[in-house]
């Protein structure tokens, strides 16, 4: 049976939202929202919170999720990239001869994320090659290649001139993170340096939605209307 362990980190320092990680989302705790979707999937050996606060701990135990392990500080700083977090834990766990086929990296602020959605991806994942990672991305809304920029002045210029005269079919399209989930066999975990290597990822598709950036109170506000109206 395949052992799949996932990791949602939670710190306690949000400076945009205060407490964002637990702050109340349609009358729950945000991270709440993504442990009932892991649950439901019944894909994981185990779940994980990765965090440093004791706040976010009870929290987290009070919903029936014990922390095993809290995150060490200098795992916890403004700037500290989160693979060097996932192989901590992962290592950790080896240590205590606890071992696991992949590891999934689910953020905890993206309540608009099913167990469809891991079960979905899981499956993509499982019929690629093994040597691949898996990211949750969603299609840019229009080409690229009608981007502006800024000059020195603040007035807009376009970054690839004589795009604007074809038309958006005849684009190929590209695709951003949407931040919400991704999936790595234990030993890409391990053998990872620093941030990792942002190559070589198996897309999995989901609707914009899905992956709103909730960073602003007006963000959170959209995200509650979407999340009402599913």
């Amino acid at each position: 049976k395949m052992r799949r362990l996932a990791i949602i980190p939670a710190r306690g320092g949000s400076k945009r939202i205060p407490k964002k990680n637990i702050k109340k989302f349609c009358g729950k705790p945000m991270i709440n929202h993504i442990l009932e979707t892991c649950e439901k999937s019944r894909l994981f050996k185990k779940i994980h919170v990765s965090t440093e606060d004791l706040q976010i701990r009870n929290i987290v135990e009070d919903y029936g999720l014990k922390i095993d392990f809290l995150r060490p500080a200098n795992l916890a700083e403004d700037k500290s990239p989160i693979m060097p977090v996932l192989k901590y834990v992962t290592t950790k766990y080896i240590d205590a001869n606890e071992h696991f086929d992949q590891i999934w990296l689910i953020l905890p602020c993206c309540p608009l994320i099913t167990s469809f959605d891991l079960i979905n991806a899981d499956k993509l994942y499982e019929n690629n090659n093994p040597k691949n990672k898996l990211m949750a991305v969603s299609e840019y809304p229009a080409p690229i290649e009608w981007a502006y920029k800024k000059n020195s002045a603040g007035i807009l210029k376009t970054v690839n001139p004589g795009a604007f005269e074809r038309q958006s079919q005849s684009f190929k399209p590209y695709f951003y993170d949407t931040g919400t989930f991704y999936i790595f066999s234990t030993e890409d975990i391990v053998k990872s340096v620093n941030a990792g290597d942002g190559n070589n990822f198996i897309p999995f598709e989901i609707p914009f939605y899905k992956g709103i950036d909730i960073d602003t109170k007006l963000d959170w506000d959209n995200a509650e209307k979407i999340y009402r109206t599913l």
